[in-house]
């Protein structure tokens, strides 16, 4: 293990064709995964193969890898069927499908999760992350969905198949390692998309400071929110938040986060981002909302929660719930990014080669060493 500093040239040479086989790790049982040999994937129509450099781990991961949902794969629970989980990775095209000329072999991509069927009515609506086929990509049923690293095969592994439209370019400016980062901003740039667009002179408080949390401090201040709050329970994840663009930090153990944000804005913020999904931050994020103020649920609670739904009402407060990174927002948040309006890089604590992935883990669900996220390099 080792905290990165690696630089964008120490990529290894493109391959003039892909290996047959590849190395990938494969789910058996709950919380137990194995690294077997797998045949390389091949890209189909409007697909191209990509050869992944970077992984980032998310939360999300843990969940499917421990509980399986929201992964659904065969219109079942992703255990012991071969699937590879990971979703959050970046990579270079090294083979294109039929017909394909978006992209050419040797770009350096990012990715989106979710390539929607196109053909139901939230994929129609540009909604991808909602479509009704969500799951149904197995034989007799396969309508187009793809979600990889939750329907599909993922990038726990050295080789991805991704369709066109899940793709981003990334510039040689960006070190492999950042660019993995781009989806983890990108879902803080949904939320934000779907709560009303630009941000300048609006007062946002963002709650957890998880990943996306502090990369929606970041975005939240790119796109010109004043004041960007930050809420959370973590000192050191607060400072990084402070770095990173957050005007305000409130650590939660110390005061209560509620008469804080109605002391820094008066009558409570315009927007909140609440990337901690309990029972109580829903609460806080309803009562720290201005009349007429927005919410948006970019993390999930593992249960039914109690909220004050008539708080939210008689103030007229809207509550909006994300899923990824959708409407493309993983270009916007990669150009405020390639143009330096925040370091991303902040947040990525530690990187493992693939077959160390258990440990990866472990670093990432225990915060060992202070783990914030953690990174894998599969061509090392």
């Amino acid at each position: 293990m080792t905290v990165s500093t690696v630089a964008r040239e120490t990529a290894p040479p493109l391959e003039e064709v892909a290996p047959a086989t590849m190395r990938a790790w494969v789910l058996k049982n709950p919380n137990e995964l194995e690294l077997a040999t797998k045949p390389t994937p091949r890209p189909g129509s409007a697909e191209v193969l990509v050869r992944i450099d970077a992984v980032a781990i998310c939360a999300t991961d843990l969940e499917v890898i421990g509980e399986g949902p929201p992964a659904l794969v065969n219109g079942g629970l992703p255990f012991n069927q071969g699937f590879t989980p990971g979703h959050e990775y970046m990579g270079t095209v090294v083979e294109l499908g039929p017909n394909v000329d978006e992209h050419q072999v040797g770009d350096r991509v990012t990715v989106e999760i979710h390539a929607g069927c196109g053909r139901c009515k939230r994929c129609r609506e540009g909604m991808y992350t909602a479509c009704h086929n969500y799951g149904a990509n197995y034989p007799g049923a396969d309508k187009g969905h793809r979600a990889n690293g939750f329907t599909t095969n993922g990038g726990f592994a050295q080789y991805a198949v991704n369709h066109v439209n899940t793709l981003v370019r990334v510039p040689d400016s960006m070190t492999d390692e950042e660019a993995a980062l781009v989806v983890t901003a990108g879902t803080s740039m949904y939320g934000f998309t779907e709560l009303g667009g630009l941000l300048a002179g609006e007062s946002v408080v963002v709650i957890g400071p998880g990943p996306i949390g502090l990369l929606g401090a970041a975005t939240a201040k790119a796109l010109g929110a004043n004041p960007v709050i930050l809420t959370g329970t973590r000192k050191d994840r607060l400072a990084i938040g402070a770095k990173l663009g957050a005007d305000h930090t409130i650590d939660s153990t110390a005061e209560d986060p509620v008469a804080a944000v109605m002391r820094l804005t008066g009558k409570g913020a315009d927007y909140v981002l609440d990337c901690a999904g309990t029972e109580e931050s829903v609460n806080q994020a309803i009562r720290m909302t201005n009349r007429g103020g927005k919410i948006c649920l970019a993390a999930f609670p593992h249960g039914p929660v109690k909220i004050d739904l008539a708080y939210a009402v008689q103030n007229n407060i809207y509550l909006y719930g994300i899923r990824g990174e959708g409407r493309s927002a993983t270009h916007r948040a990669l150009a405020l990014m390639a143009a330096g309006r925040f370091d991303a890089k902040l947040i990525h604590t530690h990187t493992f080669a693939l077959a160390d992935l258990p440990e990866a883990l472990h670093y990432a669900r225990e915060r060992v060493d202070g783990a914030i996220k953690v990174i894998l390099k599969p061509q090392q």
